[in-house]
């Protein structure tokens, strides 16, 4: 990208530079020995075009929307339509978080995204003994289609997307989704929005998984090709480095680890007789934003880089929007602190912008108080505005990409894409992202991350203001949203009434109908809407699969 002779002169000045300065830093010193991002990345004290003289325009970065992606998936990005700005919501009961989200679509959110409770997300009923406590607590607690029907009650489901974080019963909530939208008299071919639907990095981070690998691998291919052709403007699958981001990796981690995810499900859906073309363009991304501004913003970067690179390269994928990666981002949940919550703002705006010129296609903002409870309606009225004024008033919205040409965003986009791709082709030395959390070598690096990161906030190494560093006395958190215990048993008296005026003939030939399915090769997902339009309830269709697949037991890893 730069002239040879004019690159070694730059650099030659820079180190005669850089010299000069060390001469001088008896005297005055730098704050530490050495500067790293958030993961660890040693920073040099100053970037120059020498840093990035292998580089090629046309092959690294390019123009937006044109391979291989560096630049964003859009021509013009915000200057069009700003992100999706959807907040993540749901608790207690269908009704309650019906009102929820009817607040945020009035405070100006343009998409919906639902939280699960624990219950919901592991598959069963809330009148299940494993279901005691926990019913409504971290999400909405939803059994069966009457509470979806609740859930989307006066929303209509042709002029909203909704996302949907649920995995390893995400074929049955899907199922409802569409089921709602029949009783709308909105058809599956109108509807759009995402499923989560990615049970490995369950099994790497997060642990809301059921059954094992291989039919869950199976229930996610049923989807791709059932909504190809079904469901057509659904993304099928958020493949997610958000959890793994949470659990303690490094930003190059969740884009090697993610990526590899990605990978695995690619080779899963070709082996079931799937074009690449015919699914890869509804596949999308689920990421992290963290406080190191400039580094999550070249996070972005190189995994958008990275993943066309690997779409066009060793998939032969032909269609554009198949190489492709289109995220979403959440701020970093583990980011904030439980002391001097009122900060948590700063972190959440850090962690829009990095998002936003990062190129994100839809944004949720964590609010103030998730580090003490779920939010309250103030909290997540400020979480949404602080969206909205970046969107409108901070001007990083009127360019595309504005950070290119930075030469340390350049070099720091260079050296993520390059550790990824050591993971990458490491796990393929494995046997793939399958083999290699089987083996267990994804969740010790995330450990051996995790671990670091602590020592170094325990040392002080690292600061976190108002927690290591900065304290104040404060009094007993006040005004905390807390979940009514009796949720739980209001959400039993409904399914026994659900199940006294039920057709239960037809709620036992659906699934019936389902066990015989899922003991052959056939797509289950025809089978499940069945079952959900009876009334079958979540944990009675799990239940069934439990049957025919099994459970998964997680490997200790030491």
């Amino acid at each position: 990208m730069f002239d040879k002779q004019k690159a070694a002169e730059i650099k030659a000045a820079a180190e005669k530079w850089d010299n000069g300065v060390k001469s001088k830093l008896e005297r005055q010193p730098e704050r530490k020995l050495t500067f790293r991002t958030s993961s660890g990345m040693e920073i040099k004290r100053m970037y120059t075009p020498a840093d990035i003289e292998g580089m090629d325009f046309n092959a690294d970065l390019s123009n937006p929307a044109q391979y291989p992606y560096t630049r964003g998936v859009q021509p013009t990005m915000y200057r069009g339509r700003f992100w999706t700005m959807r907040q993540y919501a749901g608790f207690a009961t269908a009704e309650e978080s019906n009102n929820r989200y009817k607040y945020l679509l009035e405070q100006g959110q343009t998409g919906l995204s639902v939280a699960f409770d624990l219950p919901t997300q592991i598959g069963y009923d809330s009148d299940h003994d494993l279901s005691e406590g926990e019913v409504g607590k971290v999400g909405v607690a939803i059994d069966s289609l009457k509470d979806m029907e609740t859930l989307f009650d006066g929303i209509p489901l042709d002029k909203v997307t909704t996302s949907m974080t649920i995995n390893a019963p995400a074929a049955v909530l899907l199922a409802m989704y569409i089921a709602v939208a029949e009783k709308q008299g909105v058809s599956a071919e109108q509807l759009s929005g995402t499923i989560q639907n990615d049970i490995l990095k369950e099994y790497i981070a997060r642990g809301t998984y059921i059954f094992p690998v291989v039919p869950s691998m199976r229930l996610i291919t049923n989807i791709f090709e059932y909504c190809s052709k079904s469901v057509p403007k659904w993304n099928t699958i958020s493949i997610s480095g958000y959890h793994i981001r949470e659990a303690g990796s490094t930003a190059a981690q969740e884009v090697a680890f993610t990526l590899a995810d990605g990978i695995a499900y690619v080779e899963a859906a070709i082996k079931a007789g799937l074009d690449v073309d015919d699914f890869a363009p509804r596949l999308s991304f689920f990421f992290n934003a963290h406080n190191d501004l400039l580094e999550e913003v070249s996070k972005y970067r190189a995994a958008r880089r990275l993943w066309a690179k690997i779409m066009k390269e060793r998939f032969q994928a032909k269609d554009p929007k198949s190489m492709m990666l289109r995220f979403h981002t959440q701020t970093g949940g583990s980011t904030l602190t439980a002391q001097q919550p009122d900060n948590n703002i700063i972190r959440v705006t850090i962690q829009t912008l990095a998002a936003v010129m990062g190129g994100t296609q839809s944004l949720h903002t964590n609010s103030k108080d998730e580090a003490l409870a779920l939010p309250t309606e103030d909290a997540v009225r400020v979480a949404l505005r602080t969206q909205q004024i970046v969107a409108y008033e901070s001007g990083v919205t009127e360019t595309v990409d504005p950070l290119a040409g930075s030469y340390y965003v350049e070099a720091m986009t260079n050296d993520i894409e390059a550790r990824a791709m050591e993971y990458i082709n490491k796990i393929d030395d494995i046997g793939g992202a399958v083999k290699a959390i089987e083996r267990g070598y994804i969740q010790k690096e995330i450990q051996d991350s995790a671990y670091k990161y602590q020592m170094e906030i325990e040392s002080n190494e690292r600061i976190v203001v108002g927690m290591n560093k900065f304290q104040i006395q404060e009094g007993s958190p006040k005004g905390l949203l807390r979940v009514d215990p009796a949720v739980g048993e209001l959400q039993k008296q409904k399914l026994e009434t659900l199940r006294n005026e039920r057709d239960n003939n037809k709620v036992n030939a659906a699934l019936e109908a389902l066990k015989k399915a899922a003991q052959t090769d056939e797509n289950l997902m025809p089978f499940i809407i069945d079952a959900v339009r009876t009334y079958a309830t979540l944990g009675e269709i799990c239940g069934i699969l439990r049957e025919v697949f099994g459970e998964y037991q997680q490997s200790v890893i030491l």
